[in-house]
């Protein structure tokens, strides 16, 4: 007796699902259907408008007052990728679009086997301004028996970092006008 009721469940949950299905099935006004394919092209006047533009807000005019829509990242674009760009010669280990967080691996420059870096890049604002971004570095040195220790890094390192930041953001946003 239980394995029949064990069937017969088995029999309505496959029913159900299928019946499930059918419901998302193709509409009568689908391309597929009436073998007619929708065109789509941007508009001649202005920036095309794809998910990346939109994302990045390239799509918003200058003056235009921020972005266009309640969607897309909450960072400044041009921040975004020329933080991407100044930091390029190092091994990513998270980028965040949305957040606005970069994280690289560990680095070690050619020229001294000795010591590594890692640098933490934050975007804060979608503005583009001096204080919507952070940079942190950070250093190790080698010892002489194989471990990596932390050493200090100069203040002026992260600074010079955010400035290099900024200056390659303004020359894209004003490349782009």
């Amino acid at each position: 007796m239980n394995l029949k009721l064990n069937r017969i469940f088995l029999l309505l949950t496959i029913a159900s699902f299928i019946a499930g299905c059918m419901m998302f099935g193709d509409d009568e006004k689908s391309p597929s259907s009436s073998g007619e394919v929708k065109r789509v092209e941007s508009s001649a006047g202005g920036p095309d408008k794809g998910l990346l533009n939109t994302w990045f807000g390239l799509n918003d005019q200058p003056g235009s007052g921020g972005s266009s829509s309640g969607t897309g990242i909450s960072v400044n674009g041009f921040l975004w990728r020329a933080a991407l760009d100044t930091i390029s010669f190092m091994p990513l280990a998270q980028a965040d679009p949305f957040g606005g967080i970069i994280l690289t691996d560990w680095y070690r420059p050619p020229e001294t086997e000795d010591e590594r870096f890692k640098v933490n890049v934050y975007i804060l604002d979608s503005e583009l301004r001096a204080d919507g971004l952070r940079v942190s570095v950070f250093r190790q040195r080698r010892e002489p028996n194989g471990g990596w220790v932390n050493a200090k890094v100069s203040a002026d390192t992260g600074t010079n970092l955010e400035n290099s930041i900024l200056k390659r953001a303004r020359q894209m946003r004003v490349n782009l006008q």
